[in-house]
């Protein structure tokens, strides 16, 4: 018998057995369904290669079916069965999805028919998968480690949006590797052969933004020596990850939308109009939505950019994708260091599992390689994971913060109590938002590496 079974949803017992036996006879283990409610318990309870559905039932219907059948599993073939009558009924339903109808009488030679080829089409796009898979990874498109039902719906996003040209919007808290969804997005894509280019619209000053998407020509501003070319030029044939676009200041998003809708745009300096082939791909941490209401982003910038919105659920709500992340982390970073295996202690697995990972990915890979490195034996320990501090970090202040300063004495005393107070904040949140890492975090902040080090001792916050 095959291991995927065929589902059939049928009210009348007569018709139900002989499609059955028909099936059974070739092989194919069934389901049987009386109507919509048994029919949506099936498909939740297994995964069928196929569903035949009857569109007239006694309790709900074959579109029903056919809609939580597509919303369990939007590949699933659909076929539904109709009498003589109702053929406009079945073509409405291929229009919402399903792959076929059969009209009443049915033969049982027709229906095992298209059953095979129900479940030959199914093969297909399985292998189209497979083999689209195999080639990115050939072509070095990054690894996307989970097994979470929520991750493994972003992944099937992934590939459908990857097979169009549609402008897509990455949504997603900082540190869920929204940049590594975008690189594997262009690895399965057409574009696959051509650059693939990233730019952080929030780590770049404003004033020297507009020359790094756009470019500039000889002579525009004061060290404008010579020409050069901007990101959408240097992306022609690719794509194009406008990272953090939700800080895109509002005189650059007009012309972001420009190029959107015209394909072209001018250097800095410029008056040649510049046509490029680009695919654009916008990730950002901040709700679009409402930075249109603050009027501090463009809705119609807004509207091109969400043509095929994908939104990748933080680290906390993907189950024990914690762990299997864990383990894969100790690997590539023994491998990096040349340290033999090592292996969670279970007080350190139940940390893992607890902490709530604010910082997402980004940060457990950062815990994980600063324990690899502490780890002087071959089990990794709660103490070398230091998320007590972490999470004492991350807590929110229990009282308000003008409760905790000092404001007695001269004002320049009182102010430089503040000003530390304000810094000490300020530089726990970034590195919370950073996950730990103190360069990504300095970079945020607008501050040399050396000055945030400083301010880290300074305030006591070196561990």
């Amino acid at each position: 018998m095959s291991s995927f079974p065929v589902l059939i949803v049928e009210d009348k017992d007569s018709l139900r057995t002989m499609f059955r036996h028909a099936l059974e006879g070739h092989g194919h283990a069934v389901l049987e369904a009386r109507d919509e409610p048994e029919a949506v318990q099936q498909l939740r309870r297994t995964r069928p290669v196929v569903v035949l559905t009857d569109l007239k039932l006694p309790s709900g219907d074959g579109f029903g079916v056919l809609r939580a059948a597509k919303e369990l599993d939007p590949d699933v073939p659909v076929v539904v069965m109709t009498a003589y009558g109702s053929i406009q009924d079945a073509v409405t339903a291929m229009k919402e999805g399903a792959m076929d109808f059969l009209a009443k009488p049915i033969d049982p030679d027709h229906l095992l028919l298209m059953v095979g080829r129900a479940i030959a089409q199914r093969r297909m796009l399985t292998e189209y998968i497979i083999l689209k898979e195999e080639l990115a990874e050939r072509r070095g498109a990054p690894r996307i480690i989970g097994e979470d039902g929520k991750l493994r719906q972003v992944s099937q996003q992934l590939h459908r949006a990857a097979a169009t040209d549609a402008t897509v919007l990455l949504e997603g808290e900082s540190g869920t590797g929204k940049e590594l969804f975008a690189r594997a997005l262009h690895a399965l894509s057409p574009r696959a052969d051509g650059p693939f280019v990233a730019i952080n619209c929030a780590a770049i000053p404003e004033t020297l933004l507009e020359t790094e998407l756009f470019g500039h020509e000889k002579g525009a501003f004061t060290g404008a020596a010579q020409r050069k070319p901007g990101r959408f030029e240097i992306a022609h044939r690719g794509t194009l990850l406008l990272d953090e676009i939700g800080d895109l200041p509002l005189p650059l998003q007009a012309k972001i939308l420009r190029v959107l809708e015209e394909k072209q745009f001018e250097r800095v300096g410029g008056t040649q109009s510049l046509h490029v082939d680009v695919r654009i791909v916008a990730a950002t941490n901040r709700h679009l939505k409402q930075r249109v209401t603050e009027r501090q982003f463009r809705e119609d910038l807004y509207f091109r950019l969400s043509v095929f919105p994908i939104v990748i659920p933080p680290l906390r709500e993907r189950g024990d994708d914690v762990l299997m992340l864990s383990r894969y982390f100790v690997e590539k970073f023994c491998r990096d260091l040349n340290k033999n295996a090592l292996a969670f202690a279970p007080a350190a697995i139940d940390e893992l599992r607890t902490y709530p990972w604010p910082g997402n990915v980004r940060e457990l890979q950062n815990c994980i390689e600063r324990a690899v490195i502490l780890t002087e034996g071959d089990t990794i320990y709660p103490r070398h994971l230091n998320l007590s501090f972490r999470q004492a970090v991350a807590a929110p202040p229990a009282a308000s913060p003008w409760d905790q300063i000092d404001l007695s004495g001269t004002l320049p005393d009182a102010l430089q109590r503040v000003t530390a107070e304000v810094e000490r904040i300020k530089i726990g949140q970034a590195l919370q938002k950073a996950g730990g890492n103190k360069a990504s975090a300095a970079e945020a902040l607008q501050i040399s590496y050396k000055v945030f080090v400083q301010k880290l001792k300074a305030l006591g916050l070196e561990t």
